[in-house]
């Protein structure tokens, strides 16, 4: 284990295995970092957790190391803040100035894009992607990806709209956030068909980086995205 500069342990945390935690992370009580994951299929191979600069992990929040068939390795970027009683599962990846809210859950090979937010008590089901921006209600369940940019909430999850709110205060332009609004409109309230939703948006909206990731984010879905 190596633990960066400047990290502060309050008491009754436990930091274990291949851990690497770069410098000004601070650890509340009971927080439990670094150990095996709750997968059957592990048998004790040597896997990783990574862990960047300025996070705060809060009371009894888990992080488990990663497992030799999801890549090896849990990595968790800046700037983050978990909430008490949060969990992250073996191989996710999580970006940088994410906030999980209390007791919000994710399941193995979660991705989680920067400025993400999942509200407390969420559950993000495995190998789901939540995007840049996104905002997760609490006590939601969400069993496909999660859109950037979006309001998903519920159980099961269901899109409500752009987040305008956060996108103002994140001071996203106001064309960004019409545009998007107008995205919004032709990937999800059009009910078109995926390929021909997004084939328009591209037409009509190209010049937006926003949109352009949006799509992207689309066409990368595995599990589908929910709508």
């Amino acid at each position: 284990m190596r633990l960066g500069r400047g990290c502060r342990l309050d008491s009754h945390v436990v930091l274990q295995g291949d851990t690497v935690v770069e410098e000004g992370c601070h650890f509340f009580p009971f927080s439990s970092i670094g150990q095996p994951p709750q997968d059957l299929k592990f048998r004790g191979e040597h896997t990783r957790l990574h862990i960047g600069r300025d996070n705060v992990f809060r009371e009894f929040m888990t992080v488990h190391v990663g497992t030799k068939g999801g890549g090896g390795e849990t990595r968790i970027g800046d700037h983050n803040y978990f909430m008490a009683y949060t969990h992250i599962a073996h191989d996710c990846q999580i970006g940088s100035h994410t906030l999980l809210a209390n007791a919000a859950t994710l399941a193995g090979h979660v991705v989680v894009e920067d400025h993400a937010t999942i509200g407390a008590f969420s559950g993000v089901h495995q190998f789901c992607r939540v995007g840049r921006h996104a905002y997760i209600g609490g006590y939601s369940v969400v069993t496909q990806d999660a859109l950037p940019f979006v309001l998903t909430v519920g159980n099961r999850a269901s899109t409500h709209g752009i987040n305008v709110i956060g996108l103002k205060r994140k001071q996203f332009s106001a064309d960004a956030v019409k545009a998007l609004r107008r995205a919004y409109q032709v990937l999800v309230r059009s009910r078109l068909p995926i390929d021909q939703s997004l084939a328009e948006l591209t037409a009509e909206l190209e010049n937006f980086e926003e949109v352009r990731y949006l799509a992207e984010f689309m066409r990368g879905a595995k599990r589908g995205v929910v709508r």
